[in-house]
C-alpha cells in the first residue's frame, strides 16, 4: 500500500519556556492521502500555518512525528518531494516570468535544455505563455500567484503546501485562481495541504476540510466534502458552487467552527484518514 502524502501523529508545538510558553498545537493527528486535497481552516492563531510549516520542515515539532511519503520531513525537503506557495508570491523582481519559474531547476543543477522545456510546459499550464518575458511588476496579483504556483511545480512534486495563496486577491480574481488551481491539480495529480480563512474556498477546493480550534490548535472535526455529493476535488468544476451539496458542506464547516448544534452532523467526517 502506498505511503500517504502526509502523516502527522501526536504532534505538539510549544513556543517559549516556563510561564511564557505558548502552546500552538496540541495532540494533532492527520493523514493526507496521495493525490488528496485537504484544507486547514480555523480562527487566526489556531496553528494552521504552524502545522504547514512543520510539514515543510521550516519548523520542528516539540513532540510527535511527521512523515511525508513515508520519509521524515527533513528528508522529504532535501528530496524536493513538495512545492510551497505562500500568500505573497515572492517573485524576484529582476527575473522574468520564465526566469522565476526556472529558478528551482537552476539551483538544483538541471541542464539548460531540461529547464527550457519544463518552463515552457509550466507557463502553458498556468496560462501565461504571452507573458514569459514579462517581469513581476508588469503582472496583476493573480498572474503573479500563477507564476508562484508554476515555480512550486517546477520539480514535479507529488505534494503542494499552500499557505493562503489567494488571501490578498480580490474576490473575482480569487475565484478565478481557485478554478485554475483545480485544473492544475487535475493535470498534475498532486496532493495539496491548503491553509485558508475562507469557508467557501475550502469547500470548493477540497476533498476534506479540517477544522481547527482556537489555540492550542486541535482538530475539532473533518468534513468530507465528497459525502455531500460533490465530485472529487481534482474533478470539480466551477458549477460546484451552485450545487446543493456545496451549500450543505459550507454549513457543516461553519457549524464546526462556531460549535453550533449541527456540529454533530459535521463530525461524521472526524476520522482523519
Amino acid at each position: 500500500m502506498a505511503d500517504p502524502a502526509i502523516s502527522v501523529t501526536g504532534v505538539d508545538r510549544i513556543f517559549g519556556k516556563s510561564r511564557k510558553q505558548v502552546v500552538a498545537l496540541k495532540d494533532v493527528d492527520l493523514t493526507v492521502a496521495a493525490g488528496e486535497f485537504v484544507s486547514l481552516i480555523g480562527p487566526s492563531g489556531c496553528g494552521k500555518s504552524t502545522l504547514l510549516r512543520l510539514v515543510a520542515d521550516l519548523d520542528t515539532p516539540t513532540t510527535g512525528d511527521i512523515r511525508v511519503f513515508g520519509k521524515v520531513a527533513r528528508q522529504a525537503r532535501l528530496d524536493q518531494d513538495y512545492g510551497i506557495a505562500f500568500q505573497q508570491a515572492g517573485l524576484l523582481p529582476w527575473r522574468t516570468v520564465a526566469g522565476n519559474i526556472e529558478l528551482p531547476l537552476k539551483l538544483h543543477g538541471a541542464d539548460a535544455a531540461v529547464r527550457k522545456n519544463r518552463v515552457a510546459e509550466l507557463i502553458e499550464l498556468v496560462g501565461l505563455t504571452d507573458f514569459a518575458k514579462s517581469h513581476p511588476d508588469q503582472l496583476s496579483g493573480g498572474m503573479q500567484q500563477r507564476v508562484a504556483i508554476a515555480r512550486a511545480l517546477a520539480e514535479s512534486p507529488k505534494l503542494l503546501l499552500m499557505d493562503e495563496p489567494f488571501g490578498a486577491l480580490d474576490e473575482i480574481t480569487r475565484e478565478r485562481m481557485q478554478n485554475e488551481l483545480v485544473k492544475i491539480c487535475a493535470e498534475t495529480g498532486a496532493a495539496v495541504l491548503f491553509v485558508t480563512h475562507s469557508i467557501p474556498e475550502a469547500v470548493f477546493l477540497s476533498d476534506r476540510v479540517v477544522v481547527m480550534s482556537p489555540r492550542p490548535g486541535r482538530i475539532t472535526g473533518i468534513v468530507d466534502v465528497r459525502a455531500d455529493g460533490l465530485a472529487g476535488a481534482h474533478d470539480r468544476t466551477e458549477r460546484a458552487r451552485d450545487e446543493e451539496g456545496f451549500f450543505h458542506a459550507v454549513a457543516e464547516v461553519r457549524s464546526l467552527l462556531h460549535g453550533t448544534p449541527e456540529t454533530a452532523t459535521a463530525a461524521r467526517g472526524v476520522d482523519n484518514r
